[in-house]
């Protein structure tokens, strides 16, 4: 099961490697991971996308509570939320495959960003699912460069964590 938790943290150096270490100590795979500041420049904010077990990763938040530079952890699993990613991608544009390139982007309410003489740079935001879509979409005209922001997360509504 795919598990996105956001981690409060001290906003110091090696904060990063102790939260991340702990998710390496016990064999779990960071899939996604966004990092930023938060309205208080002493906070940052961890987004974090895990796969495992309900009752491993119930330990991991509790080892995560324990870290001294961690604030507050919250597990999404029961929880709505709205979430994004961002991904550009560099796919091949040769003159006459231009228009079904736009409109591809046109309906994933994607944006061109960066035209070149044989490429274009598509911007999309959205669901994990979404991001997918369209790379499998742009895939067969020859994708150059892919890049992806990891997923971020909040709480619907007035919440906050």
């Amino acid at each position: 099961m795919q598990h996105t938790m956001t981690v409060l943290v001290e906003n110091r150096p090696g904060v990063l490697a102790r939260v991340s270490g702990l998710f390496a100590r016990r064999g779990f795979n960071i899939e996604s991971l966004a990092v930023s500041s938060t309205d208080d420049p002493s906070i940052s904010r961890m987004t974090i996308v895990v796969a495992g077990e309900d009752n491993v990763l119930e330990q991991i938040t509790k080892q995560l509570r324990k870290l001294v530079d961690v604030a507050k952890v919250l597990d999404y699993q029961d929880i709505p939320i709205v979430q994004r990613e961002l991904a550009m991608i560099k796919v091949n544009a040769e003159a006459t495959k231009r228009a079904e390139i736009m409109q591809i982007a046109d309906i994933f309410r994607a944006k061109i960003i960066d035209i070149s003489e044989k490429t274009f740079t598509v911007e999309v935001t959205g669901s994990n699912e979404k991001v997918n879509a369209i790379t499998n979409m742009l895939s067969p005209y020859g994708i150059i460069e892919l890049v992806r922001t990891g997923r971020i997360a909040m709480m619907r509504g007035e919440k906050t964590p």
